[in-house]
C-alpha cells in the first residue's frame, strides 16, 4: 500500500516532532530538578513541531513559550533548545525571519537566567546563540534552495512546452506542404484521366457504339481517387476537429448513410486529446462504413461512465466473421490514437454481419488534469 505526498509528509513531521520531545524528555528525566509541569511543558513545545508546515508562527510560538517557561524553572541544559532550534528553522524556511530572530532572543534571555556559574552561563549562551544563528542561516538557504527548485522545475517544463509546440508547428507545415504537392501533382493528374475517360465515354455514346468495361471502370476508378485524396488533402489541412460526434452524424446523413446517435450516461466536457480522439475514431469508422459497409444501417452510441468514454460504431453491411479485413491506415492511426490514450480498441467484422468499432477511453488520461 502506497502513500501519497501528503500522508507522507504528515507522518515525517510526526516522526520530527516526537523524535525530538523524545530526546528532550530522556534528558530532563535524568534531571532531579524537573517537575511533571516540566514534561508537560516540552512535551506540548515538542509534538507542536509536527504541524510547523501549515501554522509556522504559531508553533514558533507555543515552541518558544513552553521551553522557555521550561529552561527558566528547571535550568536544564543545551539539549533544551532542541525544540525552540527546529521551530526556528522552519520558521525561517517558511520565509518568517523577523519572528524567527525574535524567538532566538526570547529563549536566549530565558535561558541566560538559568546556569549555576557565570562562566557556564556565557559558555552555554554563546554556544546556543551559535547553534541559533546557523538555524536561521540553514533555514533561509533551505528556502533558496527550495525556491531555486522550483524555478528550474517551472524552466523545464516550459521548455518543453515549447518543444511540443514547435514540434507541432512544425508538423502542421509539413502536412500543408505535403497537401499543396498532392493537390499540385495528383490532383491535376487525376483530372486529366477523369477529363479524358469521361469524354470517350461520351463520344461512344454519340456515336451509338458499346462503351468498352475497362473504359467504365477507369472513369468510375478516377472519380473514386478524386473523392479521396479531395478527403485526404481536408484532412491534411485541417489540424483539429471542427466539430463534434454529433456533427459527423448529420454530416454522413446528409451524404445518404442511414446512422443514429445514441448517447448513454451524462453527456460532460472531454479533455483536448480525449475529444480530439474521439472525433476521429467516429470519423474513421463511418468513413469506413459508408466506403465498404454497402447500404447499411449505422448506429454510433457515447457511453460516459465515471472514468471512461466508451464509443461504438456498428454496422450491418456486408463484413463477415469469415473474411477478416486487412487493417489499413485508417484502423492502424485509430489504434494508435487509442493506445496512446491507455484506452483499448476492438474493430472486427460483427457475428450477426457488419463491422463494428468499439473504444473505450480513458476520462483523464496519464499525464494530464482532470
Amino acid at each position: 500500500m502506497q502513500l501519497d505526498r501528503a500522508t507522507r509528509r504528515r507522518l515525517a513531521d510526526t516522526a520530527l516532532a516526537v523524535v525530538v520531545g523524545a530526546l528532550v524528555l530522556t534528558a530532563a528525566a535524568f534531571d532531579a530538578d524537573t517537575t511533571p509541569v516540566d514534561l508537560a511543558l516540552v512535551a506540548l513545545g515538542s509534538l507542536a513541531l509536527a504541524a510547523y508546515r501549515s501554522t509556522p508562527r504559531a508553533v514558533l510560538a507555543i515552541t518558544t513559550v513552553t521551553t522557555t517557561a521550561y529552561v527558566v524553572h528547571a535550568h536544564p541544559g543545551s539539549l533544551s533548545a532542541l525544540p525552540v532550534l527546529s521551530a526556528v528553522h522552519t520558521a525561517a524556511r517558511a520565509g518568517r525571519r523577523g519572528v524567527a530572530a525574535l524567538a532566538s532572543v526570547v529563549f536566549l534571555a530565558g535561558f541566560a537566567t538559568a546556569g549555576p556559574t557565570t562562566q557556564e552561563l556565557v559558555e552555554r549562551t554563546t554556544l546556543l546563540t551559535g547553534w541559533f544563528l546557523c538555524a536561521l542561516v540553514t533555514g533561509l538557504a533551505d528556502r533558496n534552495w527550495q525556491a531555486y527548485l522550483r524555478q528550474t522545475e517551472q524552466r523545464a517544463l516550459e521548455a518543453e512546452r515549447t518543444r511540443e509546440e514547435a514540434a507541432l508547428r512544425r508538423a502542421g507545415e509539413e502536412r500543408l506542404r505535403i497537401a499543396r504537392e498532392l493537390h499540385d501533382s495528383l490532383t491535376h493528374s487525376i483530372s486529366i484521366v477523369k477529363l479524358q475517360a469521361g469524354v470517350a465515354v461520351h463520344l461512344a455514346r454519340k456515336r451509338g457504339e458499346e462503351i468498352p468495361p475497362a473504359l467504365l471502370a477507369i472513369q468510375e476508378a478516377s472519380g473514386e481517387a478524386m473523392r479521396e485524396l479531395r478527403s485526404t488533402l481536408e484532412v491534411l489541412r485541417t489540424d483539429e476537429p471542427t466539430g463534434t460526434p454529433a456533427v459527423l452524424v448529420e454530416r454522413a446523413r446528409a451524404a445518404g448513410l442511414a446512422v443514429d446517435l445514441r448517447v448513454a450516461g451524462e453527456e460532460r466536457p472531454l479533455t483536448a486529446t480525449v475529444d480530439r480522439a474521439a472525433y476521429r475514431i467516429v470519423q474513421e469508422a463511418l468513413t469506413n462504413a459508408a466506403r465498404h459497409a454497402g447500404p447499411a444501417k449505422v448506429l454510433v452510441e457515447l457511453g460516459y461512465a465515471q472514468q471512461e468514454l466508451t464509443i461504438r460504431v456498428d454496422d450491418d453491411g456486408t463484413a463477415r466473421p469469415s473474411c477478416a479485413p486487412v487493417p489499413g491506415i485508417g484502423l492502424t492511426g485509430m489504434r494508435e490514437r487509442v493506445q496512446a490514450l491507455g484506452g483499448t480498441l476492438h474493430a472486427a467484422p460483427r457475428a450477426e454481419g457488419g463491422f463494428s468499432v468499439r473504444a473505450a477511453l480513458p476520462l483523464c488520461p496519464p499525464g494530464e488534469t482532470p
